[in-house]
């Protein structure tokens, strides 16, 4: 019997890891401890063709940002469990075709909020005080000490467009050094200390000195800053994009610096951003002593990418040791305690009339007691886990489990 459930449920040292893109030591570390032995970290990317090789035969696979996982490669993801993206966004994965594999996807949207708001606020205060011309012409041997259209951040107006973990931090931030906080998201958000919410995106951005955006990358912000945006913004204003780069129109952001309308402004994020530190940047931007330029930084300290290391490696594990899926972001939640002394099976499912009394047949037809049974659903599918007292007949309810014809993946845990 013994053999049996070795041959259905994966035992740790046969759980194949991939890791790419230079993780933090920290997420090795934590699936070392957590007794998953056969682990593979690369420290950069892989191009599709090696990326569909690679991915047969993985169970579990970490990847940043540059790591584009296409429906087309998931196709070729036949042992896949779940993947880990090691950042805040899941953009870089085709979430649904993922969810429609039974395949979850984690990340970390908390663990580098302070990194991004400590930029931007260092940054608030580089512009306003012309820091970035200064330097620029530090570097080309001109001396520009002067006072002029140089100013303190106290007292002036930080207009926040998206009040969520980031914009909330920076809202902290900006307002014990004495600035005036506006903020506007599409949803009703409690402000923090004195932040007043603003009834309209041009309401706050005829209100702010400096305009700071935290939204994600979705159809309703593609260009969201534009031409019309840049022209509702005080002369002399400044905008910070430390979001994403689709939600800026660039060439209309030159524009907007071109005629001076703009006093500068300082971009992490780009609509096309280079592969590697190994390929070259090229940016409509670069001519402007007054913008600052930063790499896609905002959430690269030490201390971010060893908590997103962590965060995202736990609910990795928790996943493939108990099922909980708290924290996919494409998949539906379900908390779980682990499963001492009974046997678990997960189950998922397309969500179709009549699935869940197929699968609870499989148990009852054998007189077997369900000690619990949990269910989750949403629109495309279900998710059932099932555990059961009496530790037998293991083979055949997998058989019969996968009979289903709704099902997409079940897993029996040891």
């Amino acid at each position: 019997m013994t053999s049996k459930k070795k041959s259905l449920s994966l035992s740790k040292e046969k759980i194949k890891i991939l890791l790419l893109e230079g993780l933090h030591k920290n997420a090795l570390q934590l699936f070392n401890d957590n007794q998953f032995t056969t682990i593979e970290s690369q420290k950069s990317s892989l191009d599709t063709a090696e990326l569909i090789e690679k991915i047969k035969d993985v169970h579990l696979l970490g990847i940043r940002s540059k790591t584009i996982i296409t429906k087309e490669i998931l196709k070729h993801a036949n042992k896949l469990i779940a993947i880990g993206c090691y950042s805040i966004g899941t953009n870089q994965v085709d979430l649904l075709s993922a969810k429609l594999q039974g395949i979850p996807v984690f990340n970390a949207p908390f663990s580098n909020t302070r990194s991004v708001a400590e930029l931007v606020i260092a940054e608030c205060i580089f512009l306003i005080r012309g820091i970035p011309e200064k330097n620029f012409a530090s570097h080309n041997g001109v001396w520009l000490k002067d006072a002029s259209n140089s100013y303190e951040v106290r007292g002036k107006n930080l207009g926040i467009v998206g009040y969520g973990h980031i914009g909330s931090q920076v809202s902290i931030l900006a307002e014990s050094l004495g600035m005036n906080v506006y903020y506007f998201d599409i949803e009703k958000k409690l402000n923090l200390g004195n932040a007043k919410s603003c009834s309209s995106l041009q309401e706050l951005l005829s209100l702010s000195d400096i305009v700071t955006l935290h939204i994600p990358e979705t159809p309703l912000t593609k260009n969201m800053i534009g031409r019309q945006e840049f022209g509702l913004m005080k002369k002399g204003s400044f905008l910070i994009n430390a979001a994403r780069g689709s939600v800026v129109a660039i060439d209309d952001l030159a524009k907007a610096l071109e005629n001076n309308h703009l006093a500068g402004a300082a971009i992490d994020v780009f609509p096309e951003e280079p592969n590697s530190n190994k390929d070259s940047f090229k940016n409509v931007l670069q001519k402007f002593p007054s913008v600052i330029l930063t790499p896609h930084i905002g959430g690269s300290t030490s201390e971010a990418q060893a908590n997103i290391a962590l965060e995202v490696s736990e609910k990795l594990v928790k996943y493939c040791d108990v099922g909980t899926t708290i924290g996919a972001t494409n998949f539906v939640e379900v908390a779980l305690t682990p499963n001492l002394n009974k046997q678990r099976y997960l189950h998922i499912h397309k969500n179709q009339p009549g699935v869940l009394n197929k699968i609870t047949k499989v148990f009852t037809s054998r007189k077997l007691n369900i000690a619990s049974q949990y269910l989750q659903t949403d629109a495309h599918i279900g998710y059932v886990i099932i555990d059961i007292d009496q530790k037998n007949n293991s083979a055949e309810i997998m058989k019969e489990l996968k009979a289903i014809p709704e099902t997409i993946k079940t897993r029996m845990l040891l």
